[in-house]
């Protein structure tokens, strides 16, 4: 029995390392990794359009439109932990399309821009400067824990009945779900479906 569990840890060992993996190029898309399910994934990315999506593989992929060399892209995972940050981006029409597995954990920052999150269902960790936040975030029974806020904006949450405009608007909410969900926009809009 001993053998056999040495044999095991030592696998799962080898799995885990073989996860480690360091991507950073310039000017090419899409650029692909294996990321495991139910990982923590932080992003930073430069102004622009972003689409961040669930789907159902154990990949995180980003591509972008339209290809510049100037646009640089950062991927470090190591085990369950992605950190993956895009810079040079171009100021007209740049789009983003970032694809994670749907149960991954988001910490996401951007400076400009339009933010549209879809089919994720880990916490998300979000916050936006100056521009648009839309979350796609499901059922309100599926959250423990909510906070979204503006320092000049507008929040419109319909899953939780929150709509709200003006200077400093915010809404916390409790459940008994399992997942968290932070959103800040300094300026500009929320919009939770």
């Amino acid at each position: 029995m001993r053998p056999v569990l040495m044999a095991l840890i030592l696998f799962g060992s080898a799995f885990v390392a073989a996860q480690d993996m360091n991507i950073d190029r310039s000017g090419e898309s899409p650029i692909e990794a294996k990321f495991a399910p139910s990982g923590k994934v932080r992003v930073d990315v430069c102004p622009g359009a972003i689409k961040l999506v669930g789907v159902d593989d154990s990949a995180l992929r980003v591509s972008f439109n339209p290809e510049r060399d100037s646009v640089h892209v950062r991927l470090n995972i190591r085990g369950d932990r992605a950190d993956l940050r895009v810079t040079g981006c171009p100021h007209n029409n740049f789009q983003v399309r970032i694809e994670v597995p749907k149960s991954s954990s988001l910490y996401f920052r951007m400076f400009a821009g339009q933010l549209d999150v879809y089919d994720i269902t880990g916490d998300k960790d979000i916050e936006v400067t100056f521009g648009q936040l839309n979350i796609d975030a499901g059922k309100a029974e599926n959250y423990a824990s909510v906070d979204a806020s503006v320092n000049s904006g507008s929040i419109d949450a319909n899953p939780f009945d929150i709509h709200k405009g003006g200077l400093f608007r915010s809404f916390d909410h409790s459940g008994s779900g399992k997942y968290r969900l932070h959103a800040h926009v300094a300026a500009g809009q929320i919009e939770i479906r």
